[in-house]
């Protein structure tokens, strides 16, 4: 099969597409056919050799965490799925033609193989981060560089949950922002004051690691009230950074809840083919995404 492989860390010319043996399921997993995989910020740090404890590697490295797909191997215990249905989830190395999931659920009707494709760790990682910060209906919500998957989808799921949230994201994202039932306003200078025009800010996200980590502090007043998934440097400010994920089975079937209910879609911005992951890691890597960014196989 080709699949997408890293044999030392550096930037995206590292990437491969590389011929090589087809993963098979072992106990308790599922192998898929793939049918696109989703490009996560936790593949470049990956990649580029941060300490991701969630995520240690060893050298020749797959990429990817997210992906959708048929599924054509079922392990020993697993039940409730079968060859042939759709699924998503999370496995590893799922820039290839098959990989093997860990979590996984059935795809939602009306979901198409890209879109799918961009919920698994997105969905988690919303989900993970709202509960750590600990903001509860009715207050207010900050979410730094909201215009991403992760963004999009913590927006979404804290407005179902009746949370007041305010976005940050470039100028050209702002509808987009208003669109997902945000109080929108742009970064750069004088964006404090611009939040503090919406109100007192309970709590607080970081999910672009732009060097605001300061800022959001001075905001909500409690360091323990902001949650960073983008700026290693964070803890120095006594911030938490979140970086170990959480039950993706459990996500995935809120997940799928949430997109059943009319609740959550995440639009796909780009698509790449596994030829085009080294552009499709630094098109991530250059911030300004709307929604998910998809490799289709």
């Amino acid at each position: 099969m080709k699949k997408v492989s890293f044999a030392e860390f550096g930037g995206p010319d590292v990437l491969h597409l590389i011929d090589a043996e087809e993963p098979h399921a072992g106990p308790g997993r599922i192998r898929i056919a793939v049918r696109a995989a989703g490009v996560n910020p936790a593949d470049w740090r990956v990649r580029e050799g941060q300490v991701l404890a969630a995520h240690p590697v060893e050298l020749p490295a797959g990429v990817g965490l997210d992906a959708s797909g048929v599924v054509d191997e079922v392990g020993e215990g697993v039940e409730g799925v079968e060859i042939g249905d759709h699924v998503f989830g999370e496995g590893s190395s799922t820039y290839a033609e098959f990989t093997v999931l860990s979590a996984w659920a059935r795809m939602p009707e009306g979901l198409s193989f890209e879109e799918a494709a961009g919920y698994p760790s997105v969905v988690e990682t919303a989900l993970r981060i709202l509960r750590e910060v600990g903001v509860r209906p009715g207050q207010t919500l900050l979410v730094s560089g909201a215009s991403g998957g992760v963004g999009s989808a913590v927006l979404q799921i804290a407005r179902d949950r009746g949370i007041t949230v305010i976005g940050t994201a470039g100028a050209a994202n702002q509808d987009y922002l208003r669109s997902l039932g945000a109080l929108a306003t742009t970064y750069g200078e004088g964006w404090v004051e611009r939040v503090r025009q919406f109100g007192p800010v309970d709590a607080a996200l970081d999910l672009a690691g732009s060097g605001v980590i300061r800022e959001l502090v001075e905001l909500t007043g409690d360091p323990h009230k902001v949650i960073s998934i983008a700026d290693l440097d964070a803890p120095r400010f006594g911030v938490r950074f979140s970086g170990v994920a959480g039950s993706v089975p459990d996500a995935l079937a809120e997940a799928v809840g949430l997109i059943t209910r009319g609740k959550l879609h995440i639009p796909v911005e780009k698509t790449y083919t596994l030829a085009e992951a080294a552009a499709a890691h630094a098109d991530s890597q250059a911030g300004h995404t709307r929604g998910r960014r998809v490799i289709v196989i």
